[in-house]
């Protein structure tokens, strides 16, 4: 088949607005999360979260947003986004950038985009709130396509005139990272030269606290505590939201063009647990295949990989799941294994594309991201690389993996370009 390779990123995320902050955070080992305004009142338990600077959303009247001044979206177009989509126009922006896109290749029938959010929560609330208070007539006529899911597609498509094949993925935690799969086949069966995977996320208390119902999230207050994935005092994780965008394209068309190339999109899989709607099967044995499946798809030996960015949420089930996983896939040869969520907070929706982003730059710019917070590893953690302080390790194949509500889980292989 094709090869694909990623030519382009863009972020608007807890840690940075732009690639080369991301970068620097990584690096550094800067977290995002703090205690969010919206959460911080004394009848809501959790406090956490990876917060978005930069913006300001007051309400759902888009004349009162605040947005950075080098940001610009016309009022028209405004009128039918959520705060997401907002991140989201942001990050397609840098990407095109990065990339070195010009017009006529973004609108092209061989150029598409693959997304993926929840839709916007609050605005769903507060359109059907004022629909029920006020008449079905005092509602405005953009406020279905604001805020149900597919709305993240369904204003990015006209924004950037895309004219190759859209769609938006709805699978929990693991919808960007299934965006990423998709658009990489439609490449790689020659349906497509081009594709954008965009996810995105709301950042406010209508898109965090439902998982407090859950028992989900850390009530932790103090960020350089928790989240601590794989520690043995996990209590959950913080929510985050923003958006990533990757740019992904054919070798041979992204050569013509001279673009420069972050990693080669090697390969995807994906599989279901078929056990539970919240609960991971015990022994990861769902997860296992689904990387078993990258590994196949991509022609990669286990032994080969030498990075792995876990889906790692902090939770007690999710993490242990997750590292017999790893354990059966890999034996006693461990790859590096880090959580990228403990600095970023948990992406949701978006953090499979944000997290293969992380992926893309930790392949090109050489260096291995950093699991925070962690003091005492879970004994189930024994035997594997956790990478619990900062390390001197280039990797050259890394993994990506997501797992969401009813056993979704997919990973994604990427390779150091050449």
């Amino acid at each position: 088949m094709r090869q694909v390779v990623v030519t382009g990123l863009g972020f608007i995320s807890s840690i940075g607005n732009n690639r080369a902050e991301v970068l620097e955070s990584l690096r550094s080992g800067r977290s995002g999360i703090e205690i969010h305004p919206e959460l911080d009142r004394p009848e809501i338990p959790v406090k956490l979260a990876g917060t978005i600077k930069g913006f300001e959303f007051p309400n759902e009247r888009p004349e009162s947003w605040m947005l950075p001044p080098s940001l610009t979206i016309s009022r028209q177009r405004l009128r039918s986004m959520a705060p997401h989509a907002v991140y989201a126009v942001a990050a397609m922006g840098e990407a095109i950038a990065d990339s070195a896109l010009r017009p006529e290749m973004i609108s092209h029938p061989r150029t598409g985009m693959m997304c993926a959010s929840v839709g916007s929560t609050r605005m769903l609330y507060r359109h059907v709130d004022k629909m029920l208070r006020d008449g079905v007539l005092r509602c405005h006529p953009f406020s279905l396509a604001q805020s149900i899911a597919g709305t993240l597609n369904f204003n990015l498509v006209p924004t950037f005139r895309i004219k190759g094949a859209s769609a938006g993925f709805v699978s929990a935690c693991s919808s960007s990272a299934h965006a990423f799969g998709a658009a990489l086949d439609q490449i790689r069966l020659g349906r497509q030269d081009l594709m954008f995977v965009v996810g995105a996320e709301d950042c406010d208390i209508f898109s965090i606290l439902p998982f407090a119902s859950c028992r989900a999230l850390t009530r932790a207050t103090d960020p350089s505590k928790s989240p601590c994935a794989f520690d043995v005092k996990r209590n959950g994780f913080a929510a985050t939201g923003g958006a990533t965008v990757l740019i992904l394209e054919e070798l041979e068309h992204a050569e013509k063009r001279g673009a420069s190339v972050y990693a080669e999109a090697a390969g995807w899989g994906q599989t279901s647990d078929g056990y539970d709607i919240m609960v991971p099967e015990p022994d990861g044995e769902g997860l296992a295949r689904a990387m078993e499946c990258a590994l196949e798809d991509a022609g990669i030996g286990p032994a080969e990989v030498d990075y792995i960015n876990a889906h790692a949420t902090s939770t007690p089930l999710g993490d242990r799941a997750e590292l017999r996983a790893i354990r059966k896939v890999f034996g006693a040869a461990s790859p590096w294994i880090s959580s990228t969520k403990s600095q970023t907070g948990h992406g949701l929706s978006s953090a499979g594309a944000m997290e293969a982003a992380i992926c893309c730059l930790a392949l090109r710019e050489g260096f291995t991201p950093v699991s925070l917070n962690i003091t005492e590893l879970d004994s189930e953690a024994e035997g594997l690389r956790i990478v619990t302080e900062s390390i001197t390790h280039p990797p050259s194949i890394a993994l990506s993996n997501s797992a969401a509500f009813g056993g979704a889980n997919v990973c994604i292989a990427l390779k150091r370009a050449t």
